[in-house]
């Protein structure tokens, strides 16, 4: 299966992670379809004072594919799975494979969309992007993704090769998940007070971190994921050492009065939680919270 030819790729979904996998594609000779919800003629990466502009058009009507590709990235919220079921139906064939660049542990569970029988593969993207005001995305480190080590994830790999981003493929690609889970989930702090990283600098939030997220891991344990106690304090020393202005996707939603990601980032820590017979006392108080923040009423 070739993956090297510009049509044979797809993107579905160009937002914030979409446009830097785009861009990454783009640079290395590779341009990917672009399918999304609002027409645009291009997508525009910052690299620091460097700008990468992706040619487009961003198609908007599955109806206009002219045929299937042989890898799909799909980039959309899990809020916009139902929204992409078209996409994913116009653009998959029997061999395809679709990456799934989603948070959370249940990426491929949410995907019960007549697109099969393309191929489903996970992945855990490390690198942090924001969009600006202006459209543009703006990429923070460098780019990374972890995928299992599977013939469908080296398809992925290999499309991925001699670009500015990084694949792994992770015989612990289980324990990855989850520790990406829990960075993701503690996050919500962010929301329910409409700071950045800086606000973990605070005594007490730090305090109130760890302890969330050692009620996570415990969670994550129990699911079969090998992480060490020291996992809690690296993700919190990490939040502490980004820039105070460091914000992060559900915070950008939050902002913009969109849907949240609370379910598949802190729902299921306290829904599994139960299953196991294990109590998740902070994850209860935080799910209700987030929840009535994306859903309301009010």
């Amino acid at each position: 299966m070739s993956t090297t030819r510009a049509a044979s790729i797809a993107v579905v979904g160009p937002g914030a992670i979409g446009t830097a996998i785009a861009a990454a594609l783009h640079e290395a000779g590779r341009t990917p379809l672009l399918c999304g919800r609002t027409p645009r003629d291009r997508l525009t990466l910052q690299d620091g004072d460097r700008l990468i502009t992706v040619p487009g058009p961003v198609r908007v009507d599955p109806r206009q594919i002219g045929g299937t590709v042989d890898l799909v990235f799909l980039a959309v919220k899990a809020t916009q799975i139902e929204a992409a079921a078209a996409w994913l139906t116009a653009l998959s064939g029997p061999k395809t494979v679709v990456c799934v660049l989603q948070n959370g542990v249940e990426q491929l569970e949410r995907i019960a969309l007549p697109a099969r029988p393309a191929r489903f593969v996970p992945a855990v993207v490390w690198f942090p992007v924001q969009a600006q005001s202006d459209g543009s995305v703006r990429l923070r480190a460098d780019m990374r993704l972890s995928l299992p080590d599977t013939s469908h994830a080296r398809v992925a790999a290999e499309a991925l090769q001699g670009t500015r981003c990084r694949v792994e493929l992770a015989a612990n690609f289980h324990a990855l998940a989850w520790r990406k889970l829990l960075q993701n989930a503690v996050a919500g702090f962010m929301v329910l007070t409409h700071r950045r990283s800086g606000m973990f600098g605070r005594p007490d939030i730090a305090a109130l971190a760890l302890a969330y997220l050692r009620e996570c891991l415990a969670v994550a344990r129990a699911e079969g994921a090998e992480l060490d106690d020291g996992v809690p304090q690296e993700i919190l020393d990490k939040f502490q050492s980004s820039p105070a202005d460091m914000g992060t996707s559900i915070l950008t939603d939050r902002e913009a009065g969109r849907p949240l990601e609370w379910d598949i980032r802190n729902a299921v820590i306290a829904r599994r939680g139960r299953a196991l017979g294990l109590p998740t006392p902070i994850s209860d108080i935080l799910v209700s919270l987030l929840a009535a923040a994306s859903d309301g009423p009010g």
